[in-house]
């Protein structure tokens, strides 16, 4: 079972944030406060549609053919991850 990277705190929910990273080849550790990428706040639905959506270089007729839904219902989604986007966006501010 694959682990998934928490977000938020288990105890106030509040989103964490990232203290070290661990090279596991040569041992070199990196210690600060560092807040997560912007994709690693999306589940994996939603990067792999983020991936798909590259490299059909946007195009939502592809899209809707690669999930096997109708065009709208791609769109909605697009819509949806974009609405996370400008929310990710305003809590940085």
């Amino acid at each position: 079972m694959e682990k998934k990277l928490p977000l938020q705190c288990p105890s106030c929910q509040a989103r964490l944030k990232v203290k070290k990273l661990h090279c596991s080849n040569c041992g070199t550790e990196v210690d600060g406060i560092y807040d997560f990428p912007p994709l690693a706040s999306f589940n994996n639905e939603e990067q792999e549609f983020i991936l798909h959506f590259v490299k059909t270089s946007g195009s939502l007729k592809e899209m809707a053919k690669i999930m096997d839904r109708s065009y709208p219902s791609v769109r909605n989604y697009l819509d949806e991850i974009i609405g996370k986007v400008k929310q990710l966006e305003k809590l940085k501010k």
